[in-house]
């Protein structure tokens, strides 16, 4: 019976909080689901005896997954060498704006579960892309979810003093990247971007863009889109007014993107491009991450 009433509990109280993990982790709400799945077949492939013994199956769970993640980590470069274009992490909607018939499927299932802060804007998943994946565990888990190092050491196969440089490192990557963004101008500035992408208005769009601002795309080879970064303020609005004339009816809407005001493309009430941005101090965009691969949009069906 005491097994019975752990397994309960692993099952209805962690699945959540190992989803949040895994996805920071991995960037990927399909791999952070395949990843916690796996760490469950293994919990339910030991006897009852060993589970008893486990005292804290959540910590358990945990460990699992997270040594699951660092393997799919190691993997991923290589993996993602192979890429059609640039690579992104996968955006994530607030369930809340598309009302309680959006987000149909698996997709709009896991993204019910995730908790929207600042640890997965995707400016700041853009740079755990760019950490080691021993660094990236150990930043999150202890940076983000205040896991102890001596516990993130048995993920990692490192001492604690070792993981907590890790973490350091970590964390000067994330400082230097300087990502830190205020919402409320946020919001202004996207709203803004939107008015004058619908208007196909070039002189606006280049107001709004830091001269140096760089475009980043994401069509995985499945949908026509740039290959390479979109580089200055002129360049990036001459495209994407060229994408406005491309498509007739383009709707687009202002929505959170990872917990941030973003863009979402429609056409013909599908999503076809999710965009994210970075605004620097003076309230111009400085990044944009625009999502078109349909196989990372899932959660966005409406």
């Amino acid at each position: 019976m005491a097994a019975v009433g752990a397994d309960i509990h692993v099952v209805a109280g962690e699945r959540r909080q190992l989803i949040n993990v895994a996805y920071r982790l991995l960037g990927s709400l399909s791999e952070a689901e395949d990843a916690v799945q796996e760490a469950f077949a293994r919990w339910y492939a030991l006897t009852p005896g060993k589970r008893n013994e486990i005292q804290v199956p959540a910590a358990w769970l945990t460990t699992v997954t997270g040594r699951i993640c660092l393997d799919v980590l190691g993997s991923a470069r290589a993996r993602r060498e192979r890429y059609v274009g640039a690579w992104l992490p996968e955006p994530l909607p607030d369930r809340a704006e598309w009302g309680h018939g959006g987000g149909g499927g698996s997709g709009g299932d896991l993204a019910d579960q995730m908790v929207l802060d600042e640890s997965v804007s995707m400016a700041l998943l853009v740079v755990l892309e760019a950490m080691t994946p021993a660094e990236r565990v150990a930043f999150v888990l202890h940076d983000v979810f205040r896991y102890p190092f001596a516990e993130i050491g048995a993920i990692v196969g490192r001492t604690p003093a070792a993981c907590k440089q890790l973490a350091a490192s970590g964390r000067r990557r994330v400082r230097d990247a300087g990502s830190s963004v205020l919402v409320a101008g946020q919001l202004e500035t996207v709203r803004r971007v939107k008015e004058a992408w619908e208007a196909k208005d070039v002189a606006a769009l280049v107001g709004l863009l830091d001269p140096a601002a760089v475009m980043t795309a994401d069509g995985g080879g499945l949908v026509g889109t740039v290959l390479r970064p979109v580089e200055g303020s002129a360049d990036i609005a001459s495209y994407m007014v060229a994408i406005a004339d491309k498509v007739p009816g383009l709707e687009l809407l202002v929505r959170s993107v990872n917990g941030v005001p973003g863009l979402v493309a429609a056409h013909d009430g599908a999503v076809m491009t999710v965009a994210s941005f970075e605004i620097g101090e003076d309230g111009r965009v400085v990044r944009i991450w625009a999502v078109r691969n349909p196989e990372k949009l899932g959660a966005w069906v409406a």
